[in-house]
């Protein structure tokens, strides 16, 4: 039933969540911000860190666009080298404030909702690129393996339809590749994951059922159960969906405290009441016990930041990937030259997300005395040890930086 769950209520209830995330977070410690190892591990769910990343990493490519001006040649080997070092340099010090990461994570849980109940509105968001002015815009393949490491969740669903495209050099008409897609969806939905095992993560963090993201009613009294019993922390924040559903509760609570002068209106008031919050005050067990592990979690993580502090180094993709392919000059170590993109890419898609795993093998890569033994590691050792048959585009940019450590060595 593809049809029968709304997006706007995804939106909701990812405002909410991101609400009582930031607030169990940042009350303990106002000034605190995130770094991007921190982001990597802010919530339970992989995916929606993930997709905090993704809109970071985005707004930052947008802004280093912004820079160019029709005064200087950006072009120039030496402004490239000069960018790309200012960037790497940037991408070691992120940090998010509650102002700024909110907005992020209530849109990355809506986009993780929406994974698993509106597949082709998440293809259109996530894995093609923003919509330009020209309407027939091409997208390069590329660019959608590209997107690809930022899914977690449906990966392989979603690897399949980029795997099921035509392999030309030729970029693909966008509403080619939505016509495309609305037909592999129809072959393939069984393969989605199921939406059961999402809920009922999201849920041990903010209580959700699959009827609060229905079109329809029952969506209401559902959602409406977690706002009285827990404490008001959210009252502020999270009413966006309980605008509706104070309505019903109310009437209720009023009536109820003059109850005793109009004998017939208690009866109406407490027949009403019954059925719904009977119910619901088993869901605030729900949100408590949640609240310490993740805190503790949260906590824990922040104080970890050094273990994952050189993952997420990588430049925009504006400057570092046209020097390595372009022969820039000799760089003194892999794990400096790598930069934010490729190392993200590196560690999701060679090391299986496992960035210690990808910490070790620069190094010893790094310790390594000449190009023909580098090479031999990755491609004896690690290429067997991590199952890189069809990995060869990424092996292939991890050598590429090998013979740019060694050049001229």
């Amino acid at each position: 039933m593809p049809d029968k769950y709304s997006l706007a209520k995804c939106a909701q209830y990812g405002r909410r969540l991101a609400a009582r995330l930031s607030q169990q977070f940042f009350d303990a410690q106002p000034d605190a911000t995130l770094d991007g190892p921190a982001l990597l591990k802010f919530t339970p769910l992989r995916q929606v860190n993930l997709l905090v990343l993704r809109q970071l990493l985005s707004r930052w490519q947008q802004e280093a666009s912004a820079l160019r001006s029709p005064y200087f040649d950006f072009e120039a080997a030496p402004v490239r080298a000069a960018l790309g070092q200012f960037m790497n340099v940037l991408s070691r010090h992120i940090g998010l404030g509650r102002a700024a990461l909110e907005p992020l994570l209530a849109q990355a849980v809506a986009d993780t909702l929406a994974l698993a109940t509106d597949p082709a509105a998440a293809f259109e968001r996530l894995l093609l690129p923003p919509a330009g002015p020209d309407p027939d815009e091409a997208v390069p393949l590329a660019t959608l393996r590209d997107s690809l490491r930022y899914f977690d969740q449906a990966k392989p669903f979603f690897e399949g339809f980029v795997g099921s495209l035509p392999t030309g050099h030729a970029p693909l008409n966008r509403e080619f590749l939505s016509q495309r897609f609305d037909l592999y969806l129809t072959a393939h939905r069984k393969e989605l994951p199921a939406l059961p095992p999402l809920v009922s993560e999201l849920s041990a963090l903010l209580p959700l059922t699959e009827a609060d993201l229905w079109d329809d009613g029952p969506a209401k009294p559902v959602v409406l159960a977690p706002t009285p019993p827990p404490a008001r922390e959210l009252a502020a924040k999270s009413e966006p969906l309980a605008m509706p559903k104070p309505a019903l509760t109310p009437p209720p609570a009023a009536a109820a405290e003059p109850a005793p002068t109009p004998p017939p209106t208690p009866k109406p008031v407490v027949s009403t009441p019954a059925p719904v919050l009977a119910p619901k005050p088993t869901a605030s067990p729900t949100v408590r016990p949640a609240e310490v592990p993740l805190y503790e979690k949260l906590k824990a993580t922040q104080a970890a930041t050094p273990h994952l502090a050189d993952t997420l180094r990588e430049a925009a993709t504006l400057t570092a990937p046209p020097l390595a392919e372009r022969g820039a000059p000799k760089v003194g170590s892999l794990r400096e030259a790598i930069s934010i993109n490729q190392r993200f890419s590196f560690i999701n898609e060679l090391f299986g997300g496992e960035d210690d795993d990808y910490h070790a093998a620069i190094a010893h890569l790094d310790t390594l005395p000449d190009a023909a033994t580098a090479t031999a590691y990755v491609r004896q050792d690690l290429a067997r040890q991590h199952d890189w048959s069809r990995k060869e585009e990424h092996v292939g940019r991890l050598l590429k930086l090998i013979e740019r450590k060694f050049a001229g060595a």
